[in-house]
């Protein structure tokens, strides 16, 4: 019997729309996230949750260790957003802003996080979309400058 790659990585990843406008659409966002889905499932990777505001997405991933972070995020953001753009499902011209966020889990907090990504609607009612990232980058001890984060306007 050969020697096997066993693993268990959990990310979630956060990007938004560039200039953090409000230009996801309730009536088409779920084909979004089905086409995003999509993306993620050919690269074989596994899809654990995804939603998202009108400005920005979350998505959580189990991902492989051959699986290549950065490649995959550009290949979601480069095929949705031409997507968006190709099916006219925007009425302004879509882009996502560059950078992403990605935080890791461990597999007793996957519920925590699934159940927190499914409920951004109502999160997002008490705190805004940089409180939120800012909060992740701070509770994951990541070094930022403000200035290299998202454009937000505000």
């Amino acid at each position: 019997m050969a020697a096997g790659t066993y693993s268990q990585i959990y990310i979630q990843i956060v990007f938004a729309v560039k200039g953090r406008e409000s230009l996801i659409a309730h009536d088409w966002e779920e084909r979004l996230y089905e086409y995003i889905t999509g993306i993620v499932r050919n690269k074989e990777q596994k899809m654990l949750a995804i939603n998202g505001m009108p400005d920005h997405i979350h998505f959580l991933i189990g991902m492989k260790p051959s699986c290549c972070l950065s490649d995959l995020v550009r290949e979601v953001k480069k095929s949705s957003n031409e997507f968006i753009n190709e099916k006219n499902l925007s009425k302004f011209k879509f882009n996502w802003q560059e950078g992403y966020g990605a935080f890791s889990y461990s597999h007793s907090q996957l519920d925590n996080v699934i159940g927190y990504i499914m409920n951004q609607k109502t999160h997002h009612k008490t705190k805004s979309f940089k409180e939120e990232y800012v909060d992740f980058l701070k509770k994951f001890n990541v070094e930022y400058k403000d200035q290299f984060l998202f454009d937000w306007i505000e």
